[in-house]
């Protein structure tokens, strides 16, 4: 029987599925992380704003969020490839 994973279109989907996955899991480990070291138990007087949101959401989820659609947009465009899915079968 033919090894599945032998098919370049699936080799190519588990790649780009594996790249989703790791870049999703460093964006939220870093957000959450981030964004519960600096937004609690924190003296509000060492509060500060960034383009008018407190500094740990905007380091904390406004940037992670750029980043990651900065990310999808190179990925998609630039990384992701068209692969054949043979030829096509007339229908019984």
């Amino acid at each position: 029987m033919n090894d599945p994973h032998a098919d370049p279109l699936l080799k190519s989907s588990l790649r780009e599925a594996l790249i989703c996955g790791v870049v999703w899991v460093i964006a939220t480990t870093y957000s959450v992380g981030y964004s519960s070291l600096y937004g609690y138990h924190r003296p509000i007087e060492s509060l500060t704003y960034v383009l008018g949101l407190p500094d740990w959401i905007f380091w904390g989820v406004i940037v992670p969020w750029l980043a990651c659609t900065l990310f999808s947009a190179w990925f998609c465009l630039f990384y992701m490839t068209d692969e054949t899915l043979g030829e096509e079968t007339a229908p019984d």
